[in-house]
């Protein structure tokens, strides 16, 4: 099964694009729209159903120009992965995270389907004194967290940059939520009813640091430099 572009229902509305299920022995997703969009495609904006696709920043700006090519502007991506909204995200594209609807992507897969994740807020810029950015599910956010401003969400919490604000995370009372960033110097971190200052010393030059509980407090680790919020 190839991509599936759906024409617009009517005059500046974004095109649809559908990948199939993502087999990793099949064809790459530049084979896959290729032989979906035909031709002599419809131009437009376009929205891509990315679905459980795992892309890549270069995977997607090679898509954007392709499609470009052929006189269609990718607007947004919607999909399950969350490495694949953070690589749109990175392009300036706007994102939304979409799980697969019960059943289908089991049919499709010959009855293997990972658990949907949690929702993710992917919120690209710098919260600034006096900000306070809630999500549902786990956040990401493609910035700094300055001083006097707050960070907060159901599940992970998880910063591409600085952390020098406050953050908490489980805060509806997940013990298992993490606080990963960049560099991890945050004037409070909170995990579910946990509180903790945050480090005063400089972080490890070349390493991501996460917070997490352990026996009821908060301890600060080295973490993997790698955003997936579903696995």
């Amino acid at each position: 099964m190839a991509a599936l572009l759906t024409p617009a229902p009517a005059p500046g509305l974004p095109h649809q694009l559908q990948l199939p299920i993502n087999n990793s022995a099949g064809n790459g997703v530049l084979a896959e729209v290729r032989h979906g969009l035909g031709s002599r495609p419809p131009r437009g904006p376009l929205v891509l159903h990315s679905r459980d696709w795992p892309l890549t920043l270069p995977e997607l700006r090679a898509l954007q120009q392709l499609l470009e090519g052929l006189g269609l502007t990718l607007e947004r991506v919607e999909g399950s992965r969350a490495e694949t909204l953070v690589a749109a995200a990175a392009l300036g594209l706007a994102t939304g995270w979409r799980a697969e609807p019960d059943g289908e992507a089991e049919a499709e897969a010959g009855g293997e389907r990972d658990r949907p994740a949690p929702p993710v807020t992917i919120h690209q810029g710098t919260l600034r004194s006096g900000d306070h950015l809630q999500a549902e599910g786990s956040v990401l956010l493609l910035g700094d967290v300055n001083p006097g401003a707050r960070i907060s969400a159901v599940g992970d919490v998880r910063v591409w940059g600085r952390l020098r604000g406050v953050a908490h995370a489980g805060c509806r009372g997940d013990g298992s939520a993490r606080i990963v960033a960049l560099q991890l110097r945050p004037l409070q971190l909170r995990i579910a009813a946990a509180v903790a200052r945050g480090p005063e010393d400089q972080p490890p030059t070349g390493f991501t640091e996460e917070a997490v509980l352990e026996g009821g407090a908060i301890a600060i680790r080295p973490a993997e430099p790698s955003w997936p919020l579903n696995g």
